[in-house]
């Protein structure tokens, strides 16, 4: 009899009813929690609610076949394992299987004995994989800024791990005011080029006709005004990391400099003849759809591959409600204790509207909300009252009913907008909808500026 540590749920996926209630009955009694689907279909959208440990498939199946489910699952969810058993055994269809992700094979038919132990072989190993990947990660420090305990920064955690052990180049995405400057911190100081130095540069708040020499640096006599030479901020960086954020606002000029900079490992300053090496790790951000501007040809493929070598995502704040108790209570000892006042504590009600609000500007308007209210309420605790107005109405729009459809309708695409910076590709993937849907639904509720 099977007893592990909790019941294993296994959800298993045949088109022939007798052999569901088989498979259900000998792994019930061997001690697993058994759930089965009649097609691939149905398995996909109980995958969706439910959590499931190991799915075993049929090959055979109308609409979606096993290897189809398969390549699914291994696409979209990482802590499921997958065996595949099948009445139409072929080397061909074994190979095809596992290239799909299958972790085992097994042939009908079979008897109960192969049956468990090769569910055993493949839980086995999913168990040291979910072990492997709770081993505690070391963390970037909070003095970087990153604070959270939610799956969403778990990922996050894990991957500025993984990015500070290499010098590989590092694209982190991510809607305004999210943190990226905050990644790239931690990543950097935690890597082996943390005593050299972090050089941010924004490369949308430096006019196009500046960024050149404010980067590559200029020789005398380069242009009007250039009396001696100056270093950019690539030779500043020389042994560290430059940080260059917003790049999609660069002109593809620009980026074709940058590429080079990649390819070559050198920087031409502005007026010179010859290149200088460098040794600079860069580490982009940007809050844009890049695929997107590659496909309006205002951003160039080439470069998009080249930084995007290893890639991070940092989630907008409404995505990680769970962790704005924990943000709130670090901005507000950060301020209190620049001030040298108290740490004010905050009511049940105020951290719900607080929790509520879907924070548009992210991490950085919580952060500034909490130094207002540090600096402006000497009270211990802080009430809904004190909170900025917008949050104070959050709380107000939850309990409204009688409002139509289309008025809710109209204010979540309102806000949805608002969150990604008027980025409608971006808007209409959070929406569930295409941008022409999204298009229409803005003239309709006048939503465009």
């Amino acid at each position: 009899m099977n007893s592990p540590d909790r019941q294993e749920t296994i959800l298993v996926v045949d088109d022939t009813p007798s052999t569901l209630e088989v498979l259900q009955r000998s792994l019930t009694a061997e001690g697993y929690i058994t759930y089965t689907a009649p097609n691939a279909v149905d398995a996909l959208g109980f995958l969706d609610g439910n959590a499931i440990d190991l799915v075993i498939t049929d090959l055979k199946m109308p609409k979606l076949s096993g290897i189809d489910l398969i390549r699914h699952i291994r696409e979209n969810y990482k802590n499921v394992a997958v065996m595949m058993i099948t009445g139409y055994a072929t080397v061909e269809s074994a190979v095809e299987a596992v290239k799909s992700g299958a972790e085992e094979y097994v042939s009908k038919p079979f008897t109960d004995a192969e049956l468990f132990a090769a569910v055993r072989r493949v839980l086995d190993k999913l168990k040291r994989r979910r072990e492997a990947a709770r081993r505690p990660v070391s963390r970037p420090d909070r003095a970087h800024g990153l604070v959270g305990e939610s799956h969403a920064m778990q990922k996050v955690f894990a991957a500025i791990h993984k990015a500070s052990s290499t010098s590989a180049t590092v694209l982190i995405t991510g809607e305004s005011g999210s943190g990226k400057e905050l990644v790239a911190r931690a990543i950097h100081y935690g890597s082996a080029r943390a005593s050299a130095p972090f050089v941010p540069v924004n490369c949308g708040g430096i006019p196009e006709g500046l960024l050149e020499s404010e980067l590559f640096g200029y020789v005398r006599g380069a242009f009007t005004g250039a009396h001696e030479s100056r270093a950019g901020f690539f030779q500043t960086a020389d042994g560290g990391t430059i940080f260059l954020d917003e790049i999609g606002e660069t002109s593809v000029a620009m980026q074709v400099k940058l590429l080079r900079v990649l390819q070559d490992k050198e920087v031409r300053m502005v007026g010179d003849s010859r290149g200088r090496k460098v040794d600079v790790r860069i580490i982009a951000a940007t809050n844009k759809d890049l695929p997107g501007l590659i496909q309006s040809r205002v951003f160039r493929e080439e470069l998009y591959y080249r930084i995007n070598v290893v890639a991070i995502e940092v989630p907008p704040l409404r995505a990680r409600v769970g962790d704005i108790p924990l943000l709130v209570r670090h901005f507000a000892e950060k301020f209190a204790s620049e001030l040298r006042k108290p740490v004010p504590r905050f009511s049940e009600r105020a951290m719900a509207a607080l929790q509520d609000y879907a924070w548009p500007g992210n991490a950085r308007e919580l952060e500034n909300a909490i130094q207002r209210l540090v600096v402006m309420n000497d009270d211990e605790v802080i009430e809904v009252p004190d909170l900025p107005s917008s949050a104070r109405f959050s709380a107000q729009r939850t309990t409204v009913v009688n409002r139509t459809l289309a008025e809710v309708e109209a204010e979540h695409i309102r806000n949805v907008l608002a969150s990604t910076g008027g980025n409608k590709t971006r808007a209409a993937q959070i929406l569930g909808i295409d941008r022409k849907t999204l298009r229409k639904k803005t003239i309709e509720y006048h939503l465009d500026p």
